[in-house]
């Protein structure tokens, strides 16, 4: 079977693995206190331009999620997302579990709009019974979107103003974080989203790791006790090392960018090929995230052949269908798929 389901779907990237193998055989301390670890919060530290970030490693994103939510919030307060938010839908209520309510506001090709979010929290601020309702704490986006789609710096700029002036923290959920930074026309580097935002993370489990994210606090601004909290959520890894030897390979000579702007190729090319045998885009995405309109005959033949996420239906007689590429996305795989379109 073809894949194109997910980048996630297949193991490590081999310059990771063979660091892994490579440090195997030496010990180290646990918790994330090994060297690997303190290596790679220095590298991050130096690729976002944060000398003083806090910078821990998480197990994995749906973890990362509910522990930084939980971990920043109060427990009267809640969360603003978009209705598409992953959090909102794909993470079974892990946010919730917490406590916490999602306000989900209305997307926009996957994007929260600032205006939106303005109006929300004039709406909020002005109501008299707003201390009998969950009060907000913090916005959620994520950087690509559930849809692919990028915000651009004044977007975000935008929304981080309107954070700050109603008392928001801002958190940036960057499990495809890579691949939105290596679209063809975005204006936005890791540097700069990470003076934008008041907690980030950089995923690794969709970007070239076996398993882990990065969670970065740019000015040093994480929660007291936030190891323990990380803990706390089950979140943390007994031998972290695993997570930062990880980062260690993917933030060294720029491997983490490579990754991704190799999977955004194979994506531009996915598309060009979707467009060029007919088929109609449900939303033109510029990341490795690409989502067309099949006609439902056309999805149960090519299903026997391929694997690909059945997204919503588009109408009667037709799918969104949504195609993943990653690093580890051959040309072989891609003339494959083009002859069975």
């Amino acid at each position: 079977m073809l894949s194109f389901e997910s980048d996630y779907n297949n193991g490590v990237h081999p310059i990771v693995l063979q660091h892994l193998i490579e440090t195997n055989d030496v010990t180290s301390l646990t918790y994330g206190l090994d060297q690997w670890s303190v290596a790679a919060r220095e590298k991050i530290r130096i690729a976002t331009e944060c000398p003083n970030a806090d910078v821990f490693f998480l197990n994995g994103g749906t973890q990362t999620n509910m522990t930084v939510i939980d971990g920043c919030l109060q427990p009267y307060e809640a969360v603003i997302a978009v209705e598409t938010g992953h959090i909102n839908i794909h993470e079974a209520g892990a946010v919730e579990f917490t406590g916490h309510k999602v306000i989900a506001l209305t997307h926009h090709n996957g994007k929260m709009s600032p205006d939106d979010l303005a109006k929300y929290m004039e709406w909020f601020t002005n109501d008299q019974s707003r201390e009998h309702l969950a009060q907000p704490g913090m916005v959620y986006i994520t950087f690509p979107t559930e849809y692919g789609t990028i915000y651009t710096k004044s977007e975000i700029d935008e929304i981080y103003n309107i954070c700050k002036r109603f008392d928001l923290m801002l958190f940036i959920d960057g499990a495809r974080l890579g691949y939105g930074l290596m679209v063809e026309d975005t204006d936005v580097t890791l540097s700069w989203l990470a003076q934008h935002c008041d907690v980030f993370y950089i995923g690794g489990t969709k970007v070239g790791a076996l398993c882990g994210e990065a969670v970065v606090f740019p000015r040093g601004n994480a929660p007291k006790h936030f190891f323990t909290t990380i803990k706390r959520h089950g979140a943390l890894s007994a031998k972290g090392r695993t997570i930062g030897v990880q980062f260690d390979a993917l933030f060294t000579n720029n491997l983490y960018l490579t990754i991704a702007k190799y999977a955004i190729k194979m994506a531009m090319r996915l598309k060009k090929t979707f467009l060029a045998k007919g088929y109609q885009l449900y939303i033109d995405s510029p990341s490795n995230q690409q989502f067309v309109v099949i006609p439902n005959e056309k999805v149960e033949k090519l299903a026997q052949k391929v694997e690909f996420s059945i997204w919503d239906p588009y109408d009667q007689n037709s799918k969104i269908c949504r195609f993943v590429t990653s690093w580890a996305t051959t040309e072989q795989q891609m003339k494959e798929l083009e002859s069975l379109l």
